[in-house]
């Protein structure tokens, strides 16, 4: 098979592990790593069959790692720190020492290495990333403060586990702390005014050509994808393994200036994540021989029950001593949200091949010699623990957000962009049957009605920054824009689309839907239809205003859809809930509504039309 055709199965593999994942709501991590595991076993197709040079493949990976610590940096706001940022600290500093050390010392007495590959293993091992917790976050949608936390973690402490990672190559290098512990300052200085200073150059140049209009658009999601690959090669040429720190400064700076926008690029490199991560696990994994973990597993699992058991309990409470930043159940569900990811597999073989390299200067150093013999086995450990916290935690995070109320199961509740009294008489009935309830709008009369009817109501622009990104949307899983504006309303469906899903955002039908197609708004930039028969918003305020009240209303098998327009005459059928689907808004040219399911309609009495 030729490189091109093993790329494009590999495309394939991957495409179809991630719609299985997303249809049996698992993590897509775990199932790539064992596509890739299972392809290479039963095939025997591996990249290395196509990349011969290992160290060409270790420098792809690190580059598609850099863009993946990119876009990561790309969704960090500062603003999200205003509630999270202590923890945040505490998670980035004192857990991460903490980790190092009690990983360090599970390693040695679970898989007896020499302690200075104990240390590296340790180093490594801090490390979380966002190739396998922006999935499981994506899966688990917990509250804003919690998955603003886990994000920050993942992201930051990424480059900090490689780093200290070179720390302990120093040690090694040297054969004692004590004769390398002025390399080692040098080196954390080194690295940290290299990656740090060269990100913040980096971001003020890009502002720079970008507020000057000097790339052009055709050219900006290249350029930003060459600025990554200059900001990771340069660094890592100047400072070893500063590279990670030097996208992650850049994404995050770009993030939190306000002179230009970069949504654009983050959505182009949300894109190319899923295509990076799919292919990065489906390669890497096929590199481990069934022979490497079949000499390993035991010691590996007792290893990995230690991670999971010890270090990661540990790190968290003993970091948040003291502190009432976050809440015992919050700190209970970090403690038990830990996966390893792409990060840790790619420095691993990194500082295995550096091992090997060493010691085959000198082949007369058994010391050496020892270490790069462990240092080999590093790799199908490093594997186990990345398969094994990925499916623990993927599989138990959901249930136990749920379990610690920090998120919900289906999230189903409505985003009412829009505050008007019909859509607050609607939003009530809502309410009243236990579905989760948000309105936004502008004016402050229309916000306090809402709130006097006891709704969650919120006086913000439905466009603005802080609605997007400030907002806590937990429990809440469509948006129905109802403002009296059609454009605001499009504008809206299309901007939380990212958010919520294309499926899931909605907009009341707009007065002009029937006009010409030159005086209608194109359907890329709206959302779906809702409300059966496709009212539109001075429809429904009649309707109401005449008297129209809420009904809920049961369908099954024996009262129809047909039997309710017999019972009421004038109805607008707008929302539907059943088990199997929850609560959403009912599309606008549904030609019937199956039973069973709970219809919420506007209705007009016979008495009193």
């Amino acid at each position: 098979m030729s490189l091109l055709n093993y790329l494009a199965f590999l495309l394939g593999l991957g495409v179809i592990a991630q719609w299985l994942a997303w249809r049996l709501k698992l993590p897509s991590i775990l199932l790539l790593l064992i596509f890739g595991f299972a392809l290479s076993q039963f095939t025997g197709m591996q990249i290395d069959d196509y990349l011969k040079d290992e160290d060409a493949l270790l420098s792809l990976v690190g580059y598609f790692v850099a863009i993946i610590l990119f876009e990561g940096g790309l969704t960090l706001k500062f603003s999200e720190l205003r509630e999270a940022g202590t923890p945040v600290f505490r998670l980035c500093t004192y857990a991460v020492a903490i980790a190092f050390a009690l990983t360090t010392v599970v390693a040695k007495f679970t898989l007896g290495f020499q302690w200075e590959v104990c240390a590296l293993v340790g180093a490594i091992l801090v490390v979380t990333g966002p190739t396998v917790v922006a999935p499981i976050l994506r899966l688990v949608q917990p509250r804003r403060k919690v998955a603003s936390i886990v994000k920050w973690e993942g992201i930051v402490v990424d480059p900090m586990g490689a780093v200290l990672a070179v720390m302990v190559f120093i040690v090694i290098q040297t054969g004692s702390f004590g004769d390398s512990w002025d390399n080692i300052l040098w080196a954390i200085v080194k690295t940290a005014a290299v990656g740090a200073g060269f990100g913040f150059a980096l971001a003020k140049l890009v502002e720079v050509l970008l507020v000057r209009h000097w790339i052009p658009d055709f050219l900006e999601s290249v350029f930003f994808l060459a600025i990554v690959g200059i900001g990771f090669a340069g660094s890592n040429a100047l400072a070893h393994e500063s590279g990670l720190l030097t996208v992650t400064v850049l994404g995050v700076l770009l993030a939190n200036q306000h002179k230009v926008s970069v949504r654009h690029i983050l959505e182009f490199k949300e894109h190319l994540r899923v295509l990076i991560i799919s292919l990065l696990f489906l390669m890497l994994s096929g590199r481990i021989e069934m022979e490497e973990i079949q000499a390993v597993w035991k010691k590996g699992l007792f290893f990995l029950a230690g991670l999971i058991l010890i270090v990661r309990p540990a790190s968290i409470f003993l970091s948040n001593l003291g502190s009432k930043a976050t809440t015992f159940k919050e700190q209970l569900f970090l403690a038990l949200l830990a996966p390893r990811g792409i990060v840790a597999a790619a420095v691993t073989a990194v500082f295995a091949l550096e091992l090997q390299h060493f010691a085959e200067k000198d082949p007369s150093n058994e010391k050496l010699v020892l270490l790069a013999e462990q240092a080999n086995e590093m790799v199908p450990l490093v594997f186990i623990v990345i398969l094994g916290t990925v499916a623990f935690y993927g599989l138990l995070a959901a249930p136990l957000a749920r379990k610690l109320g920090l998120s919900h199961k289906n999230p189903d509740g409505i985003l009412f962009a829009g505050c008007e009294p019909w859509t607050q008489v609607v939003a009530k009935s809502l309410h009243e049957e236990g579905h989760m309830v948000m309105l936004l709008d502008t004016r402050y009369e229309k916000v306090a009605a809402a709130r006097l009817r006891g709704l969650n109501a919120v006086r913000a622009n439905i466009l603005s920054e802080y609605a997007e990104e400030e907002l806590d949307l937990g429990g809440l899983g469509h948006l129905v824009s109802v403002t009296p504006n059609d454009e605001v309303n499009s504008l809206a469906s299309r901007e939380f689309q990212h958010r919520f899903g294309k499926a899931k955002v909605w907009q009341i039908t707009p007065a002009d839907s029937t006009d010409h197609h030159t005086r209608t708004v194109a359907a890329h930039m709206r959302g779906r239809y809702c409300f059966l028969g496709g009212p539109d918003f001075r429809d429904i305020e009649t309707f109401v205003r005449h008297g129209a009240v809420m009904k809920v209303t049961l369908l099954t098998d024996v009262f129809t859809l047909e039997d309710f327009h017999r019972t009421y005459e004038q109805v607008m059928i707008l929302f539907q809930h059943d088990e199997e689907k929850g609560l959403r808004p009912v599309v606008s040219d549904a030609e019937t509504i199956e039973g069973p399911t709970k219809i919420y309609s506007l209705v007009m009495e016979k008495e009193e039309a």
